[in-house]
């Protein structure tokens, strides 16, 4: 899948963020943004994905225009950001955040404890069942 964006701009009230930024990314390559603080790759990768919409340029993937489409239509076509920053509660452990997660999601208590297991053996975390989650590699 090929990635262009052409001449991507952003404002936030009158501060230009993104100004005339253009990357082509051929299908398997891997590119990174590189630049200080405040130079505009998060909000670069947020328009690309559909969390911030651009001022002006353009977003196609595989030569289609997607600078309009929402974000899960994005995704559906294979275009996601997995931001570096941790969802997690630190000082919980791997089967605590797990728990938490199913929780939330409505999940029935006597059904969590079997899916927990089922998913630390999916993400062959079982090893780290009792783990704090701060002390995780975040690679």
């Amino acid at each position: 899948v090929a990635l262009e964006i052409r001449d991507l701009s952003k404002r936030y009230g009158g501060r230009i963020v993104v100004d005339g930024v253009s990357v082509y990314v051929d299908p398997g390559e891997v590119v990174g943004l590189l630049g200080p603080n405040g130079a505009g790759k998060s909000t670069t990768f947020h328009s690309m994905v559909g969390f911030a919409a651009p001022d002006g340029g353009h977003i196609l993937l595989d030569g289609v225009e997607i600078t309009d489409l929402p974000m899960f239509r994005r995704a559906q076509m294979g275009i996601g950001y997995l931001p570096q920053e941790t969802s997690i509660f630190r000082k919980l452990s791997v089967t605590q955040n797990i728990h938490a997660v199913l929780e939330a999601r409505g999940m029935v208590k006597s059904e969590i404890e079997a899916r927990a297991r089922e998913l630390l053996i999916e993400l062959d975390l079982l090893d780290r069942a009792n783990q704090r989650a701060d002390t995780l590699s975040g690679g």
